[in-house]
């Protein structure tokens, strides 16, 4: 059975020329980054390698880039070490309903240390009113921190204009950009943008591995992890030289494929097939802004999980929702604040292409997708 994976806003596979970078580092380049003879200056000299290919793939200067576990980290060291530092400022924090975990639970966080947080909604497209946001900051105001892309639909955000008004008002902006580094252009040195979280996985390096943007001159983070003096004593622990080679890697890789890519040709592609053979299915998100790989469709009548199920038999994996929130009984709050019936929430399916997949695998896909939601509808004809 040929199977073809459609679920690279989850995880992406490691690229061979990844676990080629890597392999060296774990075997012969074994030395703590921290010591000062022979081994411990070969890892440091990989680590700092690294730390500038990171940097060049979106633009930003060496010594901004923190190592992290992963973009959780990344998030959770954006948003706490910002509220902590700036408390005797202000204790107010802005962002919206459809952010990840990562930014929602580090929100809940500050407002059990106190902290104000108010949660933007969305309108139907995933989409944050700038009017509203304006509206909602005050002088106590100390953080935004608004997503650049969704993960289950794709959204964008309009970074460029929330960072603009962040600045003019003296307020910080963190951007979760896991999903759209490496999939689409970013560049920190012309975004308003004072902090990026990134993740390796995601484009096609190592799990366990991700970095924080520190646009230099903003203020010090509260540092969340403390121990030796590594990445410039803002995060400590012996640093995962390994995973940073390979994240390296990954981004050189990344920025070389950003100006070939057809993805979104392909998404497309997909996306017509599917429409034209399957009656009563709607797309979910914003069409105008929106990641070129990713598509979630809610087909009407069909059950999300029994269709994902029925596709896995058949070797194509997709997605219901966000990876990190897999197994959740509670329906994907990111669609719920999209004002999407529950209904069409439980009918959806999220498919995000990568760097492997081809055009031909459309037609396969849509082939095998019209088999298997004729199958489940046609065992409950009364959702019809």
């Amino acid at each position: 059975m040929k199977r073809i994976y459609l679920d690279h806003n989850a995880t992406t596979p490691l690229h061979p020329d990844v676990l080629q970078a890597m392999l060296p580092v774990l075997t012969d380049c074994f030395g703590n980054p921290s010591s000062i003879h022979s081994y411990g200056r070969a890892a440091r000299v990989r680590i700092d390698e690294a730390r500038e290919q990171v940097a060049e793939l979106i633009h930003a200067r060496p010594g901004e880039i923190v190592f992290t576990s992963g973009g959780t980290e990344a998030d959770n060291f954006a948003i706490l070490g910002a509220g902590l530092a700036l408390k005797e400022k202000g204790r107010h924090v802005v962002t919206c309903r459809i952010e990840h975990p990562a930014v929602l639970n580090s929100c809940e966080q500050l407002q059990r240390l106190g902290f104000a947080v108010d949660y933007l909604p969305v309108d139907r497209q995933g989409r944050v009113d700038l009017n509203l946001l304006q509206e909602t900051l005050t002088p106590q105001t100390v953080l935004i921190t608004i997503q650049h892309a969704n993960s289950e639909v794709g959204t964008l955000q309009d970074i460029e204009k929330i960072g603009e008004l962040a600045r003019s008002r003296g307020i910080l902006f963190h951007t979760d950009a896991v999903q759209s580094v490496g999939k689409i252009p970013i560049d920190v040195a012309a975004l308003p943008v004072d902090m990026l979280s990134l993740s390796a996985h995601k484009l096609y390096g190592p799990k366990g591995i991700g970095a924080l943007y520190l646009r230099q001159g903003c203020p010090n983070l509260f540092p969340l992890i403390s121990g030796g003096g590594q990445e410039k004593k803002r995060r400590g622990g012996t640093e995962h030289v390994a995973g940073i080679v390979g994240f390296g890697k990954a981004s050189q890789i990344a920025g070389q494929r950003l100006a070939l890519t057809t993805i979104d040709d392909m998404r497309d592609r997909l996306d017509k097939l599917i429409r034209e053979n399957i009656p009563a299915v709607q797309r979910l998100g914003c069409p105008r802004h929106a990641l070129p790989n990713t598509l979630n469709l809610a087909f009407e009548g069909a059950d999300g999980e029994s269709m994902m199920i029925a596709l896995d038999m058949e070797g194509i994996a997709v997605s219901t929702g966000t990876a990190c929130s897999s197994g959740s009984p509670m329906p994907s709050h990111t669609l719920s604040a999209m004002q999407v019936p529950v209904d069409k929430i439980n009918a959806s399916l999220r498919f995000s292409l990568g760097w492997s997949n081809a055009f031909g695998e459309m037609d396969t896909v849509c082939r095998i997708l019209e088999k298997v939601v004729r199958r489940i509808r046609e065992k409950t004809p009364a959702a019809m």
